[in-house]
């Protein structure tokens, strides 16, 4: 590419909310980037509320579905197209609309289809699995953006700080009060779930011996999980399934929480962000996926399974020892352990 000519860069964003969260040095990085005139960064609507304040409305692309995003590239023309989503789809519709330079990684079978790939390393005809964070920085490289730190970051107003204090005021929490946010949901599916009377057990145990009240949320669709985790608790954890949330509230509520209890799913990434401390009860998946944005964080899993990691959406073996193993007590000690490391370094 010639960097004195005008440039529209496209950038196709991940699909998935954490991946879209460790996705946002990268698209930082190419909205400052001076060789582009214009950026535009494609993403389904709803993941739109997690980059609010990080990337302009004017820069914002909302897709409801694939035919929009191939009509937006073919009647825009970008000049190139980072692709940050690894779908065969996002591949198949920036060649169908004839988008000139096409980057991304070499996966989903998609090689063909780019201009510009990287490959990932593999051994023995298998990938080896690196952190997707230093994936997509490796494929914004394909372009020469410079991605100077791979720390996720979100952003969030006071005007939402505020509003989120009032709503766990108005259910009961003290204006103020320090607060876990568990997270106990997982839309990979049901392999990733810990039990709820373990999610209930570890936030009695960090209102006993830390005084952390306990805020449960979670997606749409998940409120019955949410309920079942708040009525298991003995403390008085509270659910937040009867109130308005969104992939916004969720970042004032996480930023202005001291602590996160969360499985393997999205919103750990946000409490990466904002530099959170969070527990990550895993399963099914390879840590070496995310082993990013770890210096706040404790990733609790059961180490020495053979048929682990599965990557399947439900236990092919029916025993889910993944998770079932995973005691609450190594949850509290690792959540425990963060808190104190978190009091050391504000004490310095």
């Amino acid at each position: 590419m010639n960097s004195a000519s005008p440039r529209h860069l496209a950038i196709r964003a991940p699909n998935w909310v954490g991946d879209l969260v460790m996705a946002t040095p990268v698209l930082a990085a190419a909205l400052a980037d001076p060789r582009f005139e214009r950026v535009s960064v494609l993403l389904r609507r709803p993941l739109g509320k997690v980059v609010e304040g990080i990337v302009a409305e004017s820069s914002l692309i909302a897709l409801d579905d694939a035919h929009a995003e191939l009509e937006f590239l073919r009647r825009e023309k970008p000049d190139a197209i980072l692709l940050l989503s690894n779908s065969f789809g996002a591949a198949w519709r920036a060649f169908r609309a004839g988008v000139p330079i096409r980057a991304g990684s070499a996966l989903s079978g998609r090689r063909m289809l780019l201009t510009h790939a990287v490959v990932p390393p593999s051994r023995d005809g298998r990938r080896v699995p690196i952190p997707t964070a230093h994936l997509l920085r490796d494929v914004a490289g394909l372009l020469g953006i410079a991605v100077p730190s791979l720390h996720p970051r979100l952003y969030v107003d006071a005007e939402a700080r505020t509003h989120i204090r009032a709503t766990l005021a108005s259910l009961g929490l003290e204006r103020g009060a320090r607060f876990v946010v568990c997270s106990p949901g997982a839309a990979f599916g049901a392999a990733k779930l810990w039990p709820i009377e373990r999610f209930a057990a570890a936030l009695d145990a960090l209102r006993e011996r830390r005084g952390l009240a306990a805020v449960i949320s979670g997606g749409p669709g998940e409120e019955p999980l949410m309920d079942a985790v708040a009525k298991a608790s003995r403390t008085g954890a509270l659910s937040l399934a009867s109130t308005p949330r969104d992939l916004a509230t969720l970042r004032a509520l996480v930023a202005e929480s001291s602590l996160m209890l969360v499985g393997d799913s999205g919103p750990r990434w946000y409490a990466a962000a904002f530099d959170v401390p969070c527990v990550c009860v895993m399963g099914p998946n390879f840590p070496e996926l995310t082993a990013t944005s770890l210096e706040r964080a404790s990733i609790v899993r059961v180490d020495d399974l053979e048929c682990a990691p599965c990557l399947e959406r439900v236990c092919p073996l029916g025993h889910h020892r993944c998770m079932t193993e995973i005691g609450v007590e190594r949850v509290v000690a690792a959540a425990e352990r963060l808190l104190d490391e978190v009091a050391a370094c504000a004490a310095r």
